[in-house]
């Protein structure tokens, strides 16, 4: 397993432990309030860890803590309500109860394939509000609206504004452009062979590893992503630069980020490798890079703030939810500031 922190000590499960791999009896799940107080909070999306990647172990709820069990009977404890998400990886099993926690405490869960570039399935925390989802898809579906929001997306990316009169084909066009010669200079400042981007998710062994690199990089990224899409109450699959598919709201959201935290550290780490000064799995060094670059640049408490302010430059007003509507898995509050954006 890797992640966030190392491996914790092991050691003999107590008598009245469930066995791993199964659900325990109600009364070693924790409950939402202790009598005579509040219900917990879920910890606001800006204030957690990025995420932990397990493969070849169980994850369970054992004694009231969410932890993972190795197939030699070792015991790693995982703050689950304190992670953005968590990924399986192939070989990772998981109880009932561990899904339960998990989404109750609002962290999203992703089954992965190897590498982390085929996304199988994911549990939703919280799940999208109506009236948020209706005012993406009012956005996504008026032709004006939408490309409002794809010129503020190239404004946030580039830190210019975009070339006026150019359709949504024309601006993706010049920003696969940007991204290409993004890559070259950072291959070339790195010491990488860089052809061009290429893999294959069917067979992850096959590609070279600047690819090898890049993708799981990117994975890294769209997991975060696609965890604060859900936890604001949107709808992954609603995108406007990109479309048709399950995550291109998470494309969307994760690109506006891309080239200045999880680019540069995969092609760091490639030329690392290239020069033989890895200790370690280029993969596993990847994630390690990226989670320090998530918690050196604050990603965590810029995603949603920068969600709402993509949809806001679509300039169709946003509809009041309704008195029965379930808040949103994580409800930013107010700072204070004069800047903030409500």
């Amino acid at each position: 397993m890797s992640g966030e922190g190392e491996k914790g000590p092991g050691g003999p499960a107590p008598p009245d432990a469930a066995p791993p791999g199964s659900d325990p009896p109600h009364s070693a799940l924790p409950h939402s309030a202790l009598p005579g107080l509040a219900p917990p909070k879920p910890i606001p999306l800006k204030d957690r860890a990025s995420l932990v990647f397990v493969e070849h172990a169980k994850l369970d709820v054992l004694d009231g803590a969410f932890v993972a069990v190795n197939a030699d009977g070792t015991r790693t404890q995982i703050p689950v309500g304190g992670l953005a998400g968590i990924m399986l990886e192939p070989g990772a099993r998981i109880s009932h109860a561990a899904v339960a926690l998990a989404a109750r405490v609002g962290t999203l869960i992703t089954w992965v394939g190897e590498g982390d570039v085929r996304l199988y399935s994911a549990g939703q925390p919280g799940g999208a509000r109506a009236d948020r989802l209706l005012w993406q898809a009012r956005i996504a579906l008026d032709d004006a609206a939408r490309l409002r929001v794809v010129r503020k997306m190239f404004a946030m990316r580039f830190a210019e504004e975009p070339p006026s009169r150019r359709s949504i084909d024309q601006l993706r066009g010049i920003e696969g452009v940007r991204v290409r010669e993004t890559y070259a200079m950072l291959a070339r400042q790195h010491g990488v062979d860089w052809k061009r981007r290429n893999y294959d998710p069917a067979d992850w062994a096959a590609g070279d590893i600047p690819n090898r690199c890049l993708s799981a990089a990117t994975a890294c990224l769209h997991g975060l992503s696609e965890a604060a899409v859900l936890a604001a109450g949107y709808a992954p699959a609603i995108g406007f630069l990109h479309s048709g598919k399950p995550l291109s709201f998470v494309y969307d959201i994760a690109d506006l980020f891309k080239l200045e935290t999880v680019v540069p550290e995969a092609f760091r780490i490639a030329g690392q490798a290239a020069k033989g000064k890895l200790e370690m799995s280029p993969d596993r060094a990847v994630r390690l890079a990226c989670r320090d670059a998530f918690r050196r640049t604050g990603l965590l408490g810029r995603i949603i703030p920068a969600i709402e302010e993509v949809l806001s430059a679509g300039d169709l007003p946003r509809p009041d939810p309704p008195p029965e509507a379930m808040p949103v898995a994580f409800e930013e509050g107010q700072s204070g500031d004069a800047g903030h954006r409500g």
